[in-house]
């Protein structure tokens, strides 16, 4: 093609259903989502966490830059070597996600991240509506309230701080910031408990 642009796309299959929302960070209300959508979520997530493969959609190199820096305001040492990895999808927000039935959007960045950081990123991209960061973490509590999920909070909060920087979605900075705290303080909660 003479001075312009090609491009080629792949349809695998077609979503049923709208976004959830047109954004990825949930800015007005909480998502009216079914018993059922949350259930499938979190089947969708742990069959997709059992996945091999060697795809990353998270770097550890990255951590250990990144990390240090976006989150120095909690005035400690912050872990960057998680415990544990899996297999996320590595974009989940909501509108990547399609309703009344779950269909989740947007594959080219899936591979290995830190356990929980699927549940994390949905969470982060919440707090700007205190009702639905709610539900997101009572619906996901199972992999946010462990010791990988927090680390993986913590990674999220990471980079979105980042991103912030270049101007998207700064509104959320200030509940990012009191979230990393919360899950820090946890942290050091959690590790003085095991200390004793």
């Amino acid at each position: 093609m003479e001075g312009g642009n090609a491009y080629k796309a792949e349809l695998y299959d077609h979503a049923v259903g709208e976004t959830v929302s047109p954004t990825a960070a949930l800015v007005t209300a909480e998502p009216p989502l079914t018993a059922t959508w949350w259930s499938d979520l979190r089947t969708a997530l742990s069959g997709l966490s059992t996945v091999h493969t060697d795809r990353t959609a998270v770097r550890q190199a990255y951590l250990d830059r990144a990390m240090p820096n976006y989150l120095a305001f909690l005035g400690g040492p912050v872990p960057t070597v998680p415990r544990a990895w899996s297999t996320a999808h590595g974009d989940l927000h909501w509108a990547n996600l399609t309703g009344p039935e779950l269909g989740i959007l947007d594959w080219e960045g899936w591979g290995t991240a830190p356990v929980g950081y699927d549940a994390a990123l949905l969470h982060a991209y919440s707090v700007g509506v205190p009702p639905a960061a709610d539900r997101v973490r009572d619906e996901l509590s199972a992999v946010l309230d462990s010791e990988s999920g927090r680390f993986a909070e913590l990674v999220v909060i990471t980079e979105l701080l980042q991103s912030a920087e270049r101007g998207d979605n700064v509104e959320l900075v200030p509940a990012l910031r009191q979230r990393a705290e919360e899950v820090w303080y946890r942290m050091i909660a959690d590790g003085a408990g095991r200390a004793q």
